[in-house]
C-alpha cells in the first residue's frame, strides 16, 4: 500500500493539509509586541531591556517588536529626520545625554545574543496625540496641514487635531509630501540599523471612512477618475438629519473606496522598494485589524489578490482586488482582538455592550468577531500566501487568564504563530506563566 498516496487523499478529504502546509512553508513566530509609551521609561534603561528580553525568550517568545515611532510622530532613535522622544509624561531617557548607546541598538544586541528575532515597528500616517495636543503636527508648522480632515454631521470638514475623542492625530494618506516623510524616515531606520531582522508597519490606513475629504484629496480623487465632482462630498458622502445621523452613500462611494485603496496599496509596495533596496534581506511586515467585511472603510485591502471582494461586499468594485497588497509582505500580522476565542462563543456575544474601540469595528456579532473566526477569515482571504500571525490584545483578558491562554493557543493553532500585544499588559498582571503555557508546544 502506498502510504504517502492514502495520507495525501486523505488530507484532499478532509482539507487538512492546508494548515499543515502552511506551517512547513511559512516560519513559525511567538512575537511579542514592545510599545513606545507604555513602556518609554522601562526601555530607557539598559538592564531593563536585558531583563525583559530575558524573560521573553523564557517564556517562548521567538520574535519581539520595538515601537521606534509612535503616534507623536517622534522616534526612540537618534534621526537627523523626526524629532526624538526625550521625556513621555515627565520620564526622561535615562541615556539622552550618552549618545554611546541608544535603546534600539540594545534591544538588536540583546535580543541577538539571546538567539530573538528583533523588528522596529513604526506608526506612519499619524503624526500627534490628541489628548496632549503633542506630535509633529502640533510642534511643526510646516506639517500641520498634512493632518487629515474629517467630514462629519453637525461640524462638517474638520480637522483631526480638533476632534479630541480621537487620540491618534492622523495624516492624509494620499499627500505625496506626507507619503515622501515617511518613506524618508523608514529608510533612515533601516540603513541607521543593518542589523534589524524586521520592519513591521502600523497605521498604513485612512483614520476612518470620514476621512479625508480635504482640497488635496479632493483634487486627487478628481484626477483618478478623469472629470470633476459636481457635489462635493455629497456624490461620496453624506449625513441624514436629526440627533442620530446616518451616512448616506453617494453614486461616487464605491469609486471612492477603491481609489483610497489604491492610495494605501501604492504606498505599501513603494515602503517594499525603498526599504529592500537599503537591504533585501530585511522581512517586510504590516499590522492590520483582521474585520475585512468593514475594514474598506480605512482604505486598506490585505488580502490576496486572487481574492475577489465585489463577489461578497457590495462596497467592492470589481476594480478593488487591483488594489490588494498581500503579495507585497514577507509578513502580516493581524489584530483578532475579541474575548470570545471559538466561533461557538459567538453566542455569547452581548452586542448592546459589547466595547469594540478599534477603528472600523462595529458591535455585530459575527464569526469573524471571534478568534478563530477572524483567524479563518485571514487565511481564506490571503490564501496561504504569506505568513500570518494572528494577534491579541491583552488587557482584553484581564481578570481571565485561562481565556488569554485559550486565545494564544488559538492563534498558534490556526495561524504561523502568534502576536502578543503588549509586553506592558504581561508585566502588569504578572502574567508571564500564562505566556508561556501559551505558547508552549
Amino acid at each position: 500500500m502506498n502510504f504517502k498516496k492514502l495520507a495525501l487523499g486523505l488530507c484532499m478529504l478532509t482539507g487538512c493539509c492546508v494548515a499543515a502546509s502552511a506551517q512547513q512553508k511559512h516560519p513559525h513566530r511567538n512575537i511579542l509586541w514592545f510599545d513606545a509609551t507604555a513602556n518609554f521609561k522601562r526601555f530607557t534603561v539598559k538592564d531593563s531591556i536585558t531583563y525583559y528580553l530575558e524573560r521573553s525568550k523564557e517564556a517562548g517568545v521567538t520574535d519581539v517588536v520595538v515601537d521606534v515611532k509612535p503616534i507623536t510622530g517622534e522616534v526612540l532613535y537618534p534621526s537627523k529626520i523626526a524629532p526624538v522622544m526625550k521625556e513621555w509624561k515627565g520620564e526622561y531617557q535615562s541615556g539622552v545625554k550618552d549618545l554611546s548607546w541608544d535603546m534600539l541598538t540594545v534591544f538588536l544586541q540583546e535580543g541577538h545574543r539571546l538567539g530573538l528575532k528583533v523588528h522596529a515597528s513604526t506608526n506612519v500616517f499619524v503624526a500627534g496625540h490628541n489628548h496632549f495636543d503633542r506630535g509633529v503636527v502640533y510642534s511643526d508648522a510646516s506639517k500641520t496641514n498634512w493632518q487629515t480632515i474629517s467630514y462629519l454631521p453637525g461640524t462638517g470638514f474638520t480637522k483631526i487635531t480638533g476632534q479630541k475623542n480621537k487620540y491618534s492625530a492622523m495624516l492624509n494618506p494620499a499627500n505625496r509630501d506626507v507619503q515622501q516623510y515617511e518613506l524618508s524616515i523608514l529608510k533612515e531606520l533601516v540603513k541607521m540599523y543593518p542589523q534589524l531582522d524586521g520592519i513591521i508597519l502600523d497605521r498604513v490606513r485612512y483614520d476612518a471612512l470620514s476621512t479625508d475629504f480635504s482640497d488635496y484629496s479632493r483634487k486627487a480623487f478628481e484626477k483618478y477618475l478623469g472629470k470633476k465632482i459636481s457635489r462635493w462630498p455629497e456624490d461620496i458622502l453624506s449625513y441624514t438629519g436629526g440627533d442620530k445621523p446616518e451616512k448616506v452613500k453617494g453614486p461616487l462611494f464605491n469609486q471612492w473606496i477603491e481609489w483610497r485603496a489604491k492610495v494605501i496599496h501604492d504606498f505599501v509596495y513603494e515602503a517594499r522598494g525603498v526599504i529592500k533596496k537599503v537591504n533585501p534581506k530585511i522581512v517586510f511586515g504590516d499590522y492590520t485589524g483582521s474585520w475585512y467585511p468593514t475594514y474598506y472603510e480605512l482604505g486598506v485591502n490585505w488580502a490576496s489578490k486572487d481574492y475577489d471582494p465585489s463577489k461578497e461586499f457590495s462596497w467592492a468594485t470589481p476594480g478593488y482586488k487591483k488594489y490588494a497588497y498581500a503579495e507585497a509582505l514577507d509578513l502580516f500580522t493581524t489584530g483578532n482582538y475579541y474575548f470570545e476565542v471559538t466561533k461557538a462563543e459567538k453566542n455569547k456575544i452581548d452586542t448592546s455592550r459589547v466595547n469594540r474601540t478599534e477603528a472600523a469595528q462595529t458591535r455585530a456579532a459575527e464569526d469573524w468577531y471571534t478568534v478563530e473566526g477572524s483567524a479563518d477569515l485571514v487565511n481564506r482571504l490571503t490564501g496561504g500566501k504569506i505568513p500570518v500571525y494572528a494577534g491579541l490584545y491583552v488587557e482584553q483578558y484581564k481578570g481571565h487568564p485561562e481565556q488569554f491562554i485559550k486565545a494564544m493557543k488559538m492563534c498558534r493553532e490556526k495561524s504561523d504563530g502568534a502576536m502578543v500585544f503588549d509586553i506592558v499588559h504581561i508585566i502588569n498582571y504578572g502574567w508571564w506563566e500564562e505566556l508561556k503555557e501559551g505558547l508552549k508546544n
